[in-house]
């Protein structure tokens, strides 16, 4: 597969700040790619690089193999959807689309062709005479992205667009964004400070974090696999565990602190009595411990239900620093759950938790 955006050693100061730090990076043709980490951490600056709103410091930027690090932003085979969509309030449906065609010289007649076209694409047909306040804001979400579309760009650039939608909004545009992905076979870049919605859509997502990335795979591989510390604290819920490696076997790490000897598999390089951390998700944990490969007994705080599932809240006690822990009951089990001041011994397998470097 050949790739849609290369990033070659990029980087990017603003005086003596660096905002994105000797980044090489990858996107494959056709793919819906995310680029997920927390505000600041130069997600929107790396998108705004390849668009060629900004000039990289150094490095390259290459786009289907063309090196476009000096082009400028009109003569690159990208567009980009920004946050505020910024659609033109005082023109019609139709011409909001159209617009990057008229700028071209393309004919009234063929734009408003084009126009139909991409608004049956979007499942908004007969909605070009409609002005842009007459929409709902999903509906606005889908007209910003047909205007895109109407360049025919190579890639796609989203630059958290749907942070202004609701929850309930939200979660329907991701599903609409990902099939208007694989109908059109358009690269998708996306960026997003939201887990969730980048682990709902995307094939594959860049982490990052002050700068610089941290890991690169498919979503099911950056939640039970992550590779650092961030990733796993970033990526979902995680219950952590602090200690000191004292054994390697195999692929897994035995982990002893003053919370008591855990086993988890290896998630990198480590050595005997180096500081570490283990991560183990809060479904991994049960309530019937018995034949698990860690154990811990711990007293029920809260109780959170969720609808399909519900949380208990705990804490191992300890005098020197208490240890919260967070156990997922799934529905058939909430008859099971502890009461609150109750104290219950729960566990989780070896092959369920990951033991990371403590950065």
């Amino acid at each position: 597969m050949t790739n849609a955006v290369s990033l070659q050693s990029v980087e990017m100061r603003f005086g003596a700040t660096t905002a994105v730090k000797s980044m090489s990076l990858d996107v494959r043709s056709g793919e819906f790619f995310s680029i997920l980490g927390p505000s600041g951490c130069g997600k929107t600056t790396l998108l705004r690089m390849v668009s060629g709103f900004l000039q990289p410091s150094s490095g390259k930027i290459l786009i289907n193999g063309q090196d476009m690090t000096h082009v400028p932003a009109n003569r690159r085979p990208t567009a980009m959807i920004f946050q505020s969509l910024a659609l033109f309030p005082l023109m019609p449906v139709w011409e909001n689309i159209a617009f990057g065609l008229e700028v071209r010289g393309v004919s009234k007649a063929q734009r408003r062709r084009e126009a139909d076209r991409l608004l049956e694409l979007i499942a908004l047909p007969g909605y070009g005479d409609r002005m842009p306040h007459e929409l709902s804001g999903g509906q606005r979400q889908r007209v910003a992205i047909a205007r895109a579309l109407a360049i025919e760009p190579q890639v796609l650039l989203l630059d958290e667009p749907l942070s202004a939608l609701d929850l309930k909004l939200r979660q329907h545009m991701r599903a609409e964004l990902r099939e208007l992905q694989k109908r059109t076979g358009v690269t998708f870049i996306y960026i997003t400070h939201d887990q969730s919605e980048a682990l709902a859509m995307s094939d594959r997502i860049a982490v990052m974090n002050a700068g610089r990335l941290q890991q690169v795979g498919a979503p099911i591989d950056l939640y039970t696999k992550p590779a650092t510390s961030f990733v796993a604290e970033f990526v979902g819920e995680n219950n952590i565990v602090s200690g000191t490696v004292v054994d390697t076997f195999d692929d897994y790490v035995v982990l002893e602190g003053i919370h008591g000897r855990f086993i988890g598999r290896r998630g990198a390089v480590l050595q005997r009595n180096q500081k570490a951390r283990l991560y183990v998700r809060p479904e991994a944990l049960t309530l019937d411990a018995e034949g698990e490969d860690n154990k811990l007994t711990v007293v029920s705080k809260r109780f959170d239900f969720e609808g399909s599932f519900a949380t208990a809240h705990t804490v191992l006690h300890h005098e020197q620093s208490p240890l919260n822990m967070q156990v997922t009951i799934p529905h058939k089990k909430l008859h099971q759950v502890p009461e609150i001041g109750s104290s219950f011994t729960t566990g989780f397998s070896k092959q369920d938790a990951v033991v990371l470097a403590h950065d």
